[in-house]
């Protein structure tokens, strides 16, 4: 019989810290996450489970994103998020838009 191990239990990350990440890495990728609320295709539930997905990110604690935001904010171009990104899809999907992901899943 074995006996299998209990995931590590991570804490989250400050809320207000990762608020701003989150928002940076937004802008960084040319997404507006206001004009997103605006036009309904990022709800108030799609925000805050962006929000807690970026607190318990593997690669913000390590440094990844503050690193890559770094350079990518200093670019002053959009830049694809990167695949390490907990929020990727969603960003992509913000950044496509709800009428162009509906027509890809139609062709």
């Amino acid at each position: 019989m074995s006996q299998s191990v209990a995931p590590e239990i991570k804490p989250l990350g400050d809320e207000n810290h990762h608020y701003w990440l989150a928002v940076a890495m937004a802008k960084a990728a040319g997404v507006d996450l206001q004009k997103a609320m605006d036009d309904g295709s990022l709800s108030h539930q799609d925000w805050a489970g962006l929000v807690t997905r970026c607190r318990g990110c593997d690669w913000e604690r390590d440094g990844g994103c503050g690193r890559w935001l770094k350079l990518a904010l200093e670019s002053d171009e959009t830049s694809d998020v990167p695949g390490t990104c907990v929020n990727r899809a969603v960003f992509d999907r913000i950044e496509t838009g709800p009428g162009d992901v509906v027509a890809a899943n139609d062709g």
